[in-house]
């Protein structure tokens, strides 16, 4: 690390005083460390005071700004949880149900009591079986409300037809999360503890040490053989590989094993399922013959594990430890599980998302940031449109229909206009893992019901008190949850250069995924339909691949490169969100000037704030697990690896060649 000389600090924000302007929210210079020079390491110069003063706590295993906004979020509707839960006597509604809900998870005493005892009626379900057909029947029931083994479905946006729903079918049956930890040998440290956690969670359900470590090895061995016929990650990002429709008839000759129209009338008794997407195909026809192949202890073991697994959180303390003993500390390296009241505020948001979300809007949500923010919006779609127009790549065809593409996106921001109703989930005082089932029940018929019925655009995809933001290429849609909308993100009494480089940058970055290479194989329809004319597919192609070379040449740890290929979609985005979020704040600046502020012009301002989203301190084994699961890049290389492409960002740092931050011309991507 370089201490940073005199003159450049003087250059870098300590010469000048500070502008004074009433009320005025600004960055926090506390975030900042000067003893680095920005222009060998701007992650650390940005955030390293930030990563000082938030060191990690045994229950994270990353903890970034991201984390910082959501545990504030958090403790607002904890008070608001807790609040029902203290006067759910009497209570009717979303008002009983949350309340409930919560004291339920809440009340360790009787969940220890109850040991394993919710489960023992699935268990008991499993060991009555007789045969194969016995098995189907309980794996249906099992898809419907507890657990995924050998295979998934979902209803959602065709990919071919987007205003219809589609039965999707997708890869699963693996406890680990990646194909990779059955396959690699540099992973097999990760296998044989999961096979000890196996072992262990066996015991701990009643079974003995013999019978525990007999299960474990049927299960192990058919997992692994899933594994080998799963797509991996980077594959998985090609929606052509994953989108195979096809008739109920034509999915029986492709994977003749199961009885599909069994299984789907079992699944979706109230709807007749004609004709399906069989998603990964490949791994149909191999997960076929497995299932066929399987004797009846192995699939008795494996339906067992799958219930164990499903389930070991919402037991008891020391099943839910055993589960945090290998998925937390041997996965992602966090020493400690959360507070429970944490784990069950957690756990009534992810089930009563929306009736939560209500309450949050009502006391949190002020309309004023809705409009602002939709006029931010309106101002970066403008400069995204002027920036594709200007372009030197694209036909003017392609880009005519990019434009169409880009006025079509459907804006969403802050909560739904309509509410989710749950009044037909049960939630009683029997166990928590029977309210859990019942919950994934409840949450499997709301899916199907949408069989047979136009795509709802107006529908969410998130609860408005999630720090996050989405695009979704089917239904051509942007969405900004009420909770993101806040510092660092957005600043309500802030100058335009820490907007647009805080929620500017995350709403022209879920505009771009529109145009990433994943988002721009849809039309505006949402249709999976190439509207581009081949050589301007090519030249998006060799500039893309610019990003690719560049994080694939990124060593996140020792030894363990950056897959470009895996991320691609999110730097395209990164990348793009800073190039049109830049372009809209300087045609801000010339409709509203702004001068220095803490001695850094507008443009410096525009990217420490940006930075300042992505400061964070991760584990080692979270740095591991994230590079190879995540397909965003880690927070140090959104603003490391990212900011050296962007002409922009080295000029307001007087970046040359020869600084470490500075990136040869022809090695930079400019695609948006």
């Amino acid at each position: 690390m370089l201490l940073l000389p005199l003159a450049a600090l003087m250059v870098w924000g300590m010469s000048c005083k500070p502008k004074q302007v009433e009320n005025m929210q600004s960055l926090d210079l506390s975030n900042l460390d000067t003893n680095v020079d920005p222009k060998e390491n701007f992650y650390q110069y940005a955030c390293g005071g930030w990563m000082e003063q938030h060191p990690l706590t045994g229950e994270y295993s990353r903890y970034g700004a991201f984390d910082k906004l959501g545990e504030d979020n958090q403790e607002q509707i904890r008070t608001l949880i807790e609040d029902l839960a203290a006067h759910v006597k009497g209570a009717k509604g979303e008002a009983y149900q949350i309340g409930t809900l919560f004291n339920i998870a809440m009340d360790s005493a009787k969940r220890n009591a109850q040991g394993v005892e919710p489960i023992k009626e699935d268990l008991a379900a499993v060991a009555s079986l007789s045969d194969k057909e016995e098995a189907f029947e309980l794996l249906c029931r099992m898809h419907r409300n507890v657990a995924n083994p050998f295979f998934a479905f979902y209803v959602a946006s065709d990919p071919g037809n987007s205003k219809a729903n589609l039965f999707q079918l997708y890869q699963a049956g693996t406890g680990l999360p990646d194909r990779d930890y059955y396959l690699a040998k540099e992973h097999k440290a990760i296998l044989d503890a999961y096979k000890d956690h196996m072992k262990r969670m066996f015991g701990l359900c009643g079974f003995s040490q013999e019978e525990a470590a007999a299960k474990t090895d049927k299960v192990l061995a058919l997992e692994t053989a899933l594994a080998k016929f799963q797509y991996d990650r980077v594959t998985l990002r090609d929606p052509h590989k994953s989108y195979n429709k096809m008739t109920v008839d034509e999915l029986q000759k492709t994977v003749p094993e199961i009885n599909w129209n069994a299984y789907l009338k079992n699944i979706s008794p109230d709807f007749e399922v004609t004709e399906l997407s069989a998603g990964q195909v490949d791994f149909m026809k191999g997960m076929g013959k497995l299932y066929a192949a399987a004797d009846m202890e192995t699939m008795k073991a494996y339906l067992e594990w799958n219930i164990i697994n499903s389930a070991a959180a919402d037991l008891s303390d020391e099943l839910n430890q055993a589960n945090f003993d290998f998925y937390g500390k041997v996965m992602s390296g966090q020493t400690e599980m959360k507070p429970r009241w944490k784990r069950c505020v957690s756990a009534v948001n992810g089930m009563l998302g929306e009736a939560v979300g209500k309450l949050y809007v009502e006391k949190y949500f002020p309309a004023a940031a809705k409009q602002r923010i939709t006029k931010l919006v309106d101002n970066i779609r403008f400069a995204m449109g002027e920036r594709m127009a200007a372009n030197t790549w694209m036909s003017d065809e392609t880009k005519a229909r990019g434009q169409e593409k880009l006025d079509a996106i459907l804006v969403k921001v802050g909560y739904p206009d309509k509410w989710r109703s749950y009044a037909d989930l049960e939630i009683k005082d029997d166990s928590y893992w029977a309210n859990v089932k019942r919950h994934s029940a409840f949450e499997t018929k709301f899916m199907l019901d949408k069989l047979g019925k136009p795509v709802d655009r107006d529908e969410w995809q998130m609860t408005p008190q999630i720090v996050n933001a989405y695009y979704n290429p089917t239904t051509n849609e942007i969405c900004f949850p009420a909770a993101i909308l806040q510092p660092p993100f957005f600043y309500a009494n802030g100058d335009d250069a820490i907007n647009y480089g805080g929620i500017g940058v995350v709403i022209a970055h879920e505009l771009t995924h529109g145009f990433d290479d994943k988002g721009r194989l849809f039309d505006k329809e949402g249709n999976l339909n190439d509207w581009w004319q081949e050589q301007d597919a090519v030249n998006f192609d060799q500039r893309a691949r610019l990003l690719v070379d560049h994080f694939d040449k990124i060593e996140v740890f020792p030894g363990l490169m950056a897959n470009g290929s895996l991320t691609l979609g999110e730097n395209i985005a990164d990348n793009g969100g800073l190039n049109i979020a830049f372009a809209a704040l300087q045609k801000a600046l010339q409709e509203k000037p702004e001068g220095d502020i803490d001695g850094f012009t507008p443009q410096q301002r525009f990217f420490l704030s940006y930075a300042t989203l992505w400061a964070s301190n991760i584990r080692d084994e979270e740095i591991k697990r994230l590079t190879m699961l995540d397909v965003h890049s880690l927070g140090r290389w959104r603003v490391n690896g990212t900011l050296p492409h962007v002409d922009a960002f080295l000029e307001a740092f007087g970046i040359q060649e020869g600084d470490p931050m500075w990136l040869a011309p022809e090695k930079r991507a400019h695609i948006w």
